[in-house]
């Protein structure tokens, strides 16, 4: 796969992940399809919906992040 930035159409994009620090992490982001709905204690309701691995690119050249989702969990 080709890919360019966004913002100043570099080519040199450096892979990474956006970091997950919370309790019970697995150490990685992940995207969750459909709008965010809370609990009755103010937690995200992620029960039976799909959750996508975010992969994160950064530009070498402006710094610029890149996030794509890939397959699910």
């Amino acid at each position: 796969m080709n890919m360019r930035c966004t913002q100043c159409d570099g080519t040199d994009l450096e892979p990474g992940f956006v970091e997950d620090a919370g309790e019970y992490s697995r150490g990685y982001g992940r995207w969750i399809a459909g709008s965010l709905e809370r609990g009755p204690l103010g937690n995200a309701k992620r029960m039976g919906k799909t959750r996508w691995i975010i992969e994160a690119f950064r530009c070498i050249r402006c710094s610029h992040l890149e996030l794509f989702a890939r397959s699910r969990e």
